[in-house]
């Protein structure tokens, strides 16, 4: 849960890096509470409430994206070839399981790096 209240504390900072680690858990919490919307508005026979979760967090879910994507050494950019069906979805997956970069790159410090040393 620390990780998907990080990504919303910094829900339009699209500088820096994010681990593979926290990106992963922020998207496993989006789906659980985006299921339970959905259920909520199955059950009230609605679709609104889906829908504000879904535009409410639109934006903390495309900054994390960009700074795992920045982890990675490419462009938060990237994220757009999603667009293109099956193949771009796939395409995006992969990058974003991708390890991180060792040491520095464009986009700063290599957070897990930070992380072993502070420890």
């Amino acid at each position: 849960m620390e990780y998907f209240m990080e990504a919303l504390r910094r829900y339009a900072d699209f500088n820096g890096r994010i681990r593979r680690k926290a990106y992963w858990m922020f998207a496993l919490f989006y789906f659980i509470f985006y299921v339970i919307c959905v259920l909520l508005d199955s059950a009230l026979n609605t679709v609104w409430i889906s829908t504000i979760y879904s535009l409410a967090l639109l934006v903390p879910s495309l900054s994390a994206g960009a700074r795992r994507l920045h982890d990675t050494n490419r462009s938060g950019w990237w994220q757009l070839i999603a667009l293109i069906p099956l193949i771009g979805t796939i395409a995006l997956i992969i990058f974003l399981a991708q390890d991180s970069q060792e040491g520095e790159n464009d986009h700063g410090a290599n957070p897990k790096e930070a992380e072993l040393q502070s420890a």
